[in-house]
């Protein structure tokens, strides 16, 4: 069964973005499968802002696909809101690497409202689909962002 605890750690990454039309279904709230998107945008601007880009470890053949993912929905987006993504490094193996998320409306005056809260874990696989270890290169930048 699956680890449901989703707290955040720090460093707690956060990056703003305003929800556009196509993120939005017939009845103007986010589509729920678009808040995995804003996921998959926190944690990459995450590592990006830590020196370590997914592209930089796709050229060293590493691929992360997402093996488990967790939501829970406490409040609706919609259009045009100006939304917070809220992104921590939770679990690294040498095999794995977990992220918690909070994603937030950005209210007047700075108040923020809970959207969505969940958690993605992903396998370290090569390009030809086989589970690996990260290398040790990519363990000692994960590090940076938070001790091993």
């Amino acid at each position: 069964m699956a680890d449901l605890r989703m707290e955040m750690t720090e460093p707690i990454f956060r990056m703003q973005y305003r929800v556009i039309y196509g993120d939005t279904d017939a009845g103007g709230l986010v589509y729920n499968a678009n808040y995995l998107r804003f996921m998959e945008m926190g944690r990459t601007e995450m590592m990006r802002s830590h020196g370590l880009p997914y592209s930089e470890m796709e050229k060293e053949g590493i691929i992360l696909p997402v093996t488990e993912c967790y939501l829970r929905y406490k409040a609706s987006g919609r259009y045009d809101d100006l939304i917070s993504i809220a992104t921590s490094l939770a679990e690294v193996t040498r095999l794995t690497i977990r992220f918690h998320y909070r994603i937030y409306r950005i209210m007047e005056k700075g108040r923020e409202l809970l959207l969505v809260k969940g958690f993605t874990k992903h396998a370290c696989i090569d390009r030809q689909g086989k589970l690996t270890s990260f290398s040790e290169k990519i363990l000692t930048q994960i590090s940076t962002i938070r001790p091993l």
